[in-house]
């Protein structure tokens, strides 16, 4: 079905799950294959590194590259997904400008060995016309750039046109932009762009723009010459751009291809404002794009907007490339050209994935996930050492050298022998002189609860006190007191005990919607104010295409409940 590139702003890498299709399976190897993507470009994931979790970096088949905010914590954020059994990338980087370091490394990306460097990097002429550094205009998580043998791959996150405070930032960031795509284009490699731009090529791609020129408040001519959209518009085939083009932009290089198979289509936005009925009135704009090198233009089989997927405020954009395609005058397999030989066997990385075989910015290299599959292999029991044979009598040491480790194990670092694990204190620890040592140790979890035959000889057990903010007249349930007050014959139930301890850790029960009698989710407020911050329920289903909450419908009802008013 050809080589299929999805981008999609996100709005929050957890985000989509909230909605259907996405939130009957929750995983994203399942919205993967809904979107039939090979790879798939997020932009606004809005996460910290400390945040992320198993399921968005181990998603099995699937390899990932992130580029996150280093100043601006949650905020913006770029991630590559490449499906390992289609394609596989053979250098990585982050950043527009090469300044950035790879990880583990004090070597900007433009400063490494020529066969590891993707290229094409601003030159200082360039970057000296910026109002400000490089290193600033890269510190967002705003840009990942994978090569393949076919062609270089940018998501891509650029800034919006907020305020005047990000004036300077925001025209930085699309010289750079503008600048790297022309070096790589000049180099000869074939590019490939895909993101969030932030810019509305011309009228029929903002209806704002439509209706403001309707009005007479601007003309197409003035619409098209704002700086930002005037420089995307040089950048394209086709883009209007009024007067001389500017220096070194005197051609074009990059083709639109979702505009190139609806060259007329009107309304065909990928992003609504947030506001009531903005999405089901279709009062949005295009500013999502999947782009290519001039070279490329025949490629594409199909590409268009995917404005039935909801999951944020924008909707998925894919193109798809043709199962073969004409390089160097013969017609080679996309396959084939995207997943180099020997890299891969049955759709798996050969060595279950080897760092030899993975990029350095491969998200399965992120120290907390390196050398970790699935939740199986945290928890798979070591091989126990194997037992002495009774009749056997170890040798006695004669040496004084530490005992050296089996064949096999790989010493720390520090090539120094591990430290004797603690001993834990338990009552197989109490001497046999001792009046209260057991005569038989505590063999399982279940043992722990039921009664001794010598309740007298059982040590005391010191219960955390339940919570203080909890409401007086519903009194968290505790076992009975054995303190200094109990007398010597106290006996614990340990029925009663065990629900103490049930109850004091057991998730709380989220309350019922009253439109559907379903289980409410939990969000945090965030708009800033006295309760920004606090938590509340509301009701699980997505809202509804007129935007209000609809009682007795399939979508959203009005329930909400402050989290500290409710308790189950």
């Amino acid at each position: 079905m050809g080589f299929r590139i999805t981008t999609w702003n996100v709005n929050g890498i957890r985000n989509p799950f909230s909605y259907e299709p996405w939130r009957g399976k929750r995983t994203f190897e399942a919205m993967f294959d809904i979107l039939e993507a090979d790879i798939v470009v997020f932009q606004e994931t809005k996460i910290q590194r400390k945040d992320l979790r198993d399921d968005m970096v181990l998603v099995p088949g699937w390899d990932c590259y992130f580029s996150l905010p280093r100043i601006k914590k949650g905020y913006s954020g770029v991630v590559i997904y490449t499906r390992n059994a289609t394609c596989a990338p053979i250098r990585a980087e982050e950043g527009l400008t090469g300044v950035l370091c790879p990880p583990n490394s004090s070597s900007p990306f433009r400063d490494l060995p020529e066969d590891q460097q993707i290229g094409g990097y601003p030159t200082m002429e360039q970057l000296s016309r910026l109002e400000l550094d490089a290193a600033t205009l890269d510190s967002e998580g705003r840009c990942v750039l994978l090569e393949f043998p076919a062609f270089v791959l940018i998501g891509v996150y650029c800034p919006a046109n907020r305020d005047e405070t990000r004036d300077s930032f925001r025209h930085g960031f699309l010289d750079l932009f503008d600048a790297r795509i022309r070096n790589l284009v000049a180099m000869g490699k074939r590019v490939f762009v895909t993101g969030d731009i932030n810019i509305s090529r011309e009228q029929i791609d903002a209806a704002h723009a439509a209706e403001a020129i309707r009005k007479g408040a601007t003309t197409e001519d003035e619409f098209v010459s704002a700086p930002a959209r005037r420089l995307f518009n040089q950048l394209l085939a086709g883009g209007k751009v009024v007067g001389p083009r500017d220096g070194d932009r005197e051609q074009p290089v990059l083709h639109d291809i979702c505009r190139s198979f609806h060259p007329d289509r009107r309304g065909m936005y990928t992003c609504w404002e947030q506001r009531i009925n903005a999405r089901p009135g279709n009062y949005g704009s295009r500013i999502d794009y999947v782009l290519c090198s001039l070279d490329m233009q025949e490629w594409s089989c199909d590409s268009n907007i995917q404005e039935g997927l909801m999951g944020s405020d924008h909707c998925p954009v894919y193109a798809v490339l043709k199962d073969s395609v004409p390089l160097q005058g013969a017609m080679v397999n996309i396959r084939d050209l995207m997943n180099p030989s020997g890299v891969f066997h049955n759709g798996e990385r050969q060595g279950e994935y080897s760092s030899k075989l993975l990029l350095p910015l491969s998200g399965r290299l992120i120290p907390e996930f390196d050398r970790r599959r699935s939740i199986k292999d945290m928890f798979a029991r070591k091989p126990s050492a194997p037992a002495e044979t009774p009749n056997e009598t170890p040798p006695a040491s004669t040496s004084k050298q530490p005992p050296q480790p089996p064949q096999g194990t790989v010493r720390k670092r520090s090539e120094r022998p591990d430290p004797p694990p603690p001993v834990k204190r338990t009552k197989s620890t109490i001497p046999a002189s001792s009046p209260a040592a057991p005569t038989t140790g505590q063999k399982s979890l279940k043992g722990f609860f039921k009664p001794k035959s010598d309740p007298s000889s059982r040590p005391p057990v010191n219960f955390p006190q339940a919570p203080k903010n909890n409401p007086p007249s519903q009194p968290q349930p505790r076992p009975p007191s054995h303190g200094s007050d109990a007398g010597p014959d106290a006996v614990i139930d340990p029925i009663a005990s065990q629900e103490g301890w049930s109850n004091l850790f057991a998730k709380k029960q989220p309350p019922a919607c009253e439109g559907h009698q379903e289980g409410c989710i939990l969000l945090k407020a965030k708009k800033p104010g006295i309760n920004c911050g606090r938590a509340f329920w509301i009701c699980s289903r997505p809202l509804g295409p007129s935007g209000s909450k609809e009682k007795g419908t399939e979508w959203r009802c009005s329930t909400f409940i402050w989290a500290s008013d409710w308790n189950p």
